[in-house]
């Protein structure tokens, strides 16, 4: 599998990723877990898992069922994603490159050896130990940043703040039980409004804006899990189906890393396919 980048994780900042290297001619595989939690699902690859496909500005990412059926993916133009949590199929894919793209501010896994080139984002690794490079994944001044060496910033456990509103914006699970919507992604909510029910507990609203993501109908939610995400800006609906700023910046952060190691490797060609 000529030329292959394999990314682990198909979330909303890990989509941003995919799409840009997708958008460069990259040949991307995407790795994903039986069960993601994205929030922003209208802009996460990762929904494939469970609808068999997913399209996000309008590319389309396919899933498959083994590494061999991502040649027909690939030759339809659109992006494979495979079901496998641990990297089991990188023996056999040999990918040029690995993106570590899960953002779960550890590393569950990746090590250099796995990829001629290894990038990861956000904080758990340490570039040049764990990873050949490392993006700084929060948001302000150095978001999107390229490290080779040393770690991104620890996570604060604060949302960025958008709109005035950081940690307010972000609504966390009240209760363990199955989720059932009383919203949808791109509404425009009120502070006290209920979003979902878990079982009989319901849960509501933080603050007045657009309702910017929510964790799928049906999710067996755990108490405290992430589950929901409001933009306190009402002009700002649209973005709830577009890749977000940061997601972007990330992306041109990897994108760099990745073209930067092949320069100095000598393996620009091979990246894109041409050898």
């Amino acid at each position: 599998m000529r030329g292959v980048v394999v990314v682990r994780g198909g979330g909303d900042l890990a989509t941003g990723t995919i799409l840009r290297l997708y958008q460069c001619g990259v040949r991307v595989l995407v790795l994903e877990c039986a069960q993601p939690t994205a929030i922003r699902r209208a802009v996460a690859f990762c929904e494939a898992v469970y609808d068999g496909m997913s399209q996000v500005e309008g590319v389309t990412c396919h899933r498959i069922d083994t590494p061999e059926q991502a040649e027909n993916v690939w030759a339809a133009g659109e992006i494979p994603l495979l079901v496998d949590e641990t990297g089991a199929c990188l023996p056999q894919v040999r990918p040029m490159a690995l993106v570590d793209a899960i953002l779960a501010k550890r590393n569950l896994g990746t090590t250099r050896d796995m990829a001629p080139m290894t990038v990861a984002l956000g904080p758990g690794f340490v570039a040049g130990t764990d990873v050949d490079a490392v993006v700084e994944t929060m948001r302000g001044h150095r978001l999107g940043r390229v490290l080779y060496t040393g770690a991104a910033q620890p996570n604060t456990g604060v949302p960025g703040k958008i709109g005035g509103y950081d940690k307010e914006r972000v609504i966390h699970a009240p209760a363990d039980g199955t989720l059932v919507p009383c919203a949808a992604i791109g509404d425009v909510v009120q502070a006290g409004q209920t979003l979902a029910m878990l079982g009989d507990v319901p849960v509501p609203a933080t603050i007045d804006g657009v309702l910017r993501g929510l964790i799928r109908a049906g999710y067996p939610v755990t108490k405290g899990l992430k589950m929901a995400d409001i933009d306190p800006r009402l002009g700002e609906r649209e973005n709830c189906t577009t890749v977000s700023d940061k997601a972007r910046a990330i992306a041109g952060g990897v994108l760099e890393a990745l073209l930067h190691l092949a320069q100095e490797r000598g393996l620009t060609g091979r990246l894109l396919g041409e050898e």
